[in-house]
């Protein structure tokens, strides 16, 4: 069973083999049935590289390319402008193959880039610390679950029917496995155990309007539970932080921060939360010190090195961060700045509604929520949104989510400052036709 790509001898086998108990390597799939042994794919023949890039180039194109379609799908991953610095920043040799920044003696431009990347979340958050970024969305706020538990001992979670589904469900998987129920409760009817850790919400919600974050807050502490709030931080540009109003731990999908839908990833999870729980959080963190010759300098720090190779005693089994997405995110916020990232989230929000009042002027179909927005709304369509979707694409247009599993012949629709009135208009003349 040898390989040109391996450097085990035989003899390397055998002594490995005999360590573990087994006669040959066949003896440790024995419980793979034969038939799907060493099974023989059916491959075409192989192909020049003219011809290969002709064949992927074919398959490529019958993706939906973003460029040549309207889109207003959203619900977690969200079609924003990049400005050409972000490319031309990430795409540097030094940055584009970077790995894990151990040596700091010789990982100081990396560093440095994670500290910034780490105060903008902090400024942009309203919180005291915050990490070197995480998976994604999902996973920080599965993390956040756990340390919540750490932090109050106690082992319940409870979860507003008003957040992601999927954050919900990446969340449920991480708990069950430390044996600890998730709850689900309902925005209207929030009536928190005494044993409960914390409480997570979304802030706009996966519906796009916002909700009374300060009664969840009240209801969070009364308890001495942690409020955990899920961000879209584009909304942060025109909106009051959640630091401003309690929050002890703040999640986000940072994917809208200067990276590209990508087909759905790669994420960026942020994390930030207030400076007691700084010890329990999950990742990397980078501080900034000063050498003996009065040096700025930067490093990991704070977290033991158990996080990263000791599975078994580390808290958190999320031991890398992502520093390239995480630099994207970084080249965004400070090319835009503060004045330019409050334009964007207008855009977001003056585009959104003057779709939504569109929209809702039309026959059959209705806003079903009346509450303020950010730049996702629910409309109540009069046929299945699938049925909708189809005949829009075939116009070159991208439609919402459809979410009549949740909301009778409900979608979900997204409207971004890329999102032209030219793109809006036509969207509601068709859907008026239809």
């Amino acid at each position: 069973m040898s390989s040109p790509y391996l450097p085990n001898t035989d003899a390397d086998r055998r002594a490995m083999l005999q360590e573990i108990g087994v006669s040959s390597a066949d003896e440790l799939f024995q419980d793979v049935p034969q038939k799907f042994r060493n099974v023989q794919f059916k491959l075409p023949p192989p192909l020049s590289e003219l011809e290969l890039k002709g064949e992927l180039r074919q398959l490529s194109d019958r993706n939906a390319n973003l460029d040549d379609y309207a889109c207003f799908l959203g619900a977690g991953y969200y079609r924003h402008f990049i400005p050409s610095v972000v490319g031309h920043i990430i795409g540097r040799s030094e940055f584009y193959t970077a790995y894990t920044p151990y040596q700091a003696e010789v990982s100081q431009g990396t560093l440095q880039t994670i500290y910034e990347f780490q105060s903008l979340v902090c400024q942009l958050t309203g919180m005291e610390v915050s990490n070197a970024g995480m998976y994604d969305g999902s996973t920080a706020t599965a993390e956040a679950a756990l340390i919540a538990c750490r932090i109050t001992k106690r082992n319940k979670v409870a979860v507003l029917t008003t957040v992601n589904p999927r954050h919900s469900e990446v969340v449920d998987t991480y708990v069950k496995a430390h044996s600890i129920p998730l709850e689900t409760v309902e925005p209207d009817s929030v009536d928190l155990p005494s044993d409960c850790a914390c409480l997570i919400v979304q802030q706009p919600n996966f519906f796009g309007y916002f909700e009374d974050i300060k009664t969840y807050t009240g209801k969070a502490h009364q308890v001495g539970a942690l409020l955990i709030v899920i961000v879209d931080p584009i909304s942060l540009g025109m909106f009051r932080p959640p630091g401003d109003y309690g929050a002890d731990i703040v999640v986000a999908e940072g994917q809208a921060l200067g990276n590209p839908i990508s087909l759905g990833g790669p994420g960026l999870g942020i994390f930030a939360c207030r400076k007691e729980y700084l010890r329990q959080m999950p990742g990397r963190i980078v501080g900034k010190a000063v050498d003996v010759d009065g040096r700025t300098g930067y490093v990991l720090t704070i977290a033991t090195r158990e996080q990263h190779i000791r599975r078994e005693r580390a808290t958190s089994n999320i031991c890398t961060n992502e520093a390239l997405v995480a630099l994207a995110a970084t080249v965004y916020l400070a090319a835009l700045g503060k004045s330019g990232l409050r334009q964007v989230a207008e855009l977001c929000y003056h585009k959104a509604y003057y779709a939504a009042e569109a929209i809702g002027k039309l026959k059959g179909y209705s806003l079903v929520f009346q509450q303020p927005f950010f730049k996702e709304f629910v409309v109540r369509c009069p046929t299945a949104p699938q049925q909708i979707n189809q005949a829009l694409f075939q116009k070159r247009i991208i439609g919402g989510l459809d979410i009549s599993h949740i909301i009778d012949n409900g979608m979900l629709l997204c409207i971004t400052e890329v999102n032209t009135k030219r793109e809006i208009d036509r969207l509601v003349e068709i859907l008026g036709a239809m």
